[in-house]
């Protein structure tokens, strides 16, 4: 999709995603969220961390919900294209685990790109939609740990 062909509402919520998306990853590195702790070491939000913390405090949000029944694909390598596949949970994940896979997949679907020729990839609703599901999550993450106050600085 060329850039002067995405509907004004598209472009707005997407630029809202992004902007609380990368907030949120702010907040969790600076609150010691880290993939790696190890002094000199890059600093990368640590998604596991976070999940392992309050996956048990985490309740199912009627967002959260709604996301995992959207179901977001996947990217993949094909045998001769990339491909999409539904996010697998055969490892039978917290709900917490399972609405991070989505949110992140949601990102790195909106963020990579590529999704031309898969069903529903063209639906405005349907991409608004899922923006703003995870920006509904995001908040309440946010509020979960206790991390507003870094995730809404300069807000």
């Amino acid at each position: 999709m060329r850039l002067e062909d995405i509907a004004p509402d598209v472009r707005n919520r997407a630029f809202e995603f992004f902007y609380w998306f990368s907030r949120f990853e702010f907040a969790l590195k600076e609150n010691r969220f880290l993939k790696n702790q190890t002094p000199g070491s890059r600093a990368e939000p640590g998604w596991d961390q976070f999940v392992e913390k309050y996956e048990a405090a985490y309740n199912l949000s009627a967002a959260g919900s709604q996301l995992v029944d959207e179901a977001p694909q996947r990217q993949i390598v094909g045998q001769h294209r990339l491909e999409f596949i539904p996010v697998g949970f055969d490892d039978q994940p917290a709900e917490l685990e399972k609405v991070v896979r989505l949110l992140k997949t949601v990102r790195n679907n909106l963020f990579h790109g590529g999704k031309h020729g898969v069903e529903g990839w063209d639906d405005p609703g349907r991409t608004v939609l899922l923006m703003s599901l995870c920006i509904d999550i995001l908040d309440e993450l946010a509020e979960l740990a206790g991390i507003e106050a870094d995730y809404k600085r300069y807000y």
